[in-house]
């Protein structure tokens, strides 16, 4: 079946649904959920035991601590030349905390707080003042939200100590490019989804993406390829029966759009979803996604599956060795070949351990 009777015979579907009943605002949705969960969350933390800071989940690379909630995945392999280095001492907070591979932390946040490597200085810092934080992977600005300014998106220059603000109605997520230049927000309003190009000039650029043509739903956030010039959406295979057993639904594959101009570019049907740009493989051949029941390692031209891996939220740092938060309930983060056999493991310090963290090039 050729792409465009595809698409018409998925727009013909998509309106018989509409007219059953109408559907509800997804993003929307989740959005407020996450809100909900955040609070509860906040309610239980002292302000004498945390640091107020916080994040959200799409920066860049994030390396997550274990979700229980996620079916099990496949176990890293240890081998006998695993290199285990030791943890980083107390004083790892003042300088770049360089990870195997040669990465490094950028930021390490959670449900609020945590530690952002502060780029003019070299040395990490503690944020506070701000409901939501996002590091850039270089450069030395700073993503942030503030609860005071529904509705609006702030960039915090450390460089000139000064916080610009743009106005971006119903944005849900956002994720910063590889070069740490532009914002790829996503925002839906009015039954509408947008993508968004945010510069830390200021520039900001919106383009309506037509949410019949492009169907998705579960986990709906634009992401960055890992050349910059092009952000994906992933898709949701209508085709497939809706099993809410599973942690996410089919996805029929990923489109990519101009970063520059808005427009569709290509489709290749990658069975999952990027976590971003570092979840391409430098050479652009392979890409780790999040499948609908595990991580996979996928042929980028074709959307063939090659194996599976023990996360999807990984670092390619060569075209042959990914990092990534160790599971199992493991605080490492390790370095491991394209088949899940580990390399290098490096424990995280105890500030670090159970946060989110954010990685980008050294």
């Amino acid at each position: 079946m050729s792409r465009p009777v595809e698409d018409a015979l998925r727009a013909a579907v998509h309106d018989l649904a509409g007219q059953a009943r109408p559907a509800p605002d997804l993003a929307a949705a989740a959005l407020e959920r996450g809100r909900r969960r955040r609070a509860r969350r906040r309610a239980t933390v002292t302000g004498a035991a945390l640091v107020a800071l916080a994040a959200l989940a799409l920066p860049f690379a994030l390396l997550r601590p274990d979700r229980p909630a996620e079916p099990a995945h496949p176990r890293p392999t240890p081998t006998p030349s695993t290199v285990r280095l030791p943890t980083p001492g107390a004083d790892w907070q003042n300088r770049p905390l360089t990870l195997p591979g040669g990465w490094v932390v950028t930021g390490g946040v959670t449900n609020g707080f945590g530690y952002v490597l502060d780029r003019t200085r070299s040395r990490y810092a503690m944020a506070e003042g701000y409901a939501e934080v996002w590091p850039a992977p270089a450069g030395t600005v700073t993503a942030v939200r503030d609860d005071q300014r529904p509705g609006q998106l702030g960039l915090a220059d450390t460089a000139t100590a000064k916080v610009r603000w743009q106005r971006i109605r119903g944005w849900t997520s956002l994720q910063w490019s590889p070069d740490g230049r532009r914002l790829a927000v996503t925002a839906s309003r009015g039954g509408e989804r947008y993508l968004g190009v945010l510069e830390v000039g200021g520039r900001y650029r919106e383009y309506r993406v037509d949410r019949i043509r492009y169907f998705c739903t579960d986990f709906c956030a634009f992401t960055w390829t890992r050349d910059g010039r092009e952000v994906t959406l992933p898709l949701t295979d209508e085709f497939k029966p809706h099993d809410e057993s599973k942690p996410r639904q089919a996805r029929w594959g990923v489109q990519f759009f101009s970063a520059d101009e808005g427009r569709p570019t290509r489709f290749v049907k990658i069975p999952g979803d990027p976590a971003g740009p570092w979840a391409w493989s430098p050479d652009g051949e392979r890409v780790v996604v999040q499948g609908q029941q595990e991580p996979l390692l996928v042929d980028a031209a074709t959307g063939t599956v090659l194996g599976t891996l023990p996360a999807a939220d990984v670092a390619w740092v060569t075209d042959e060795r990914l990092l990534y938060r160790r599971p199992g309930g493991y605080r490492d983060v390790v370095l491991a070949d394209t088949a899940g056999h580990e390399l290098e493991r490096l424990p995280l310090p105890r500030e670090l351990a159970e946060r989110t963290v954010s990685v980008a090039p050294k």
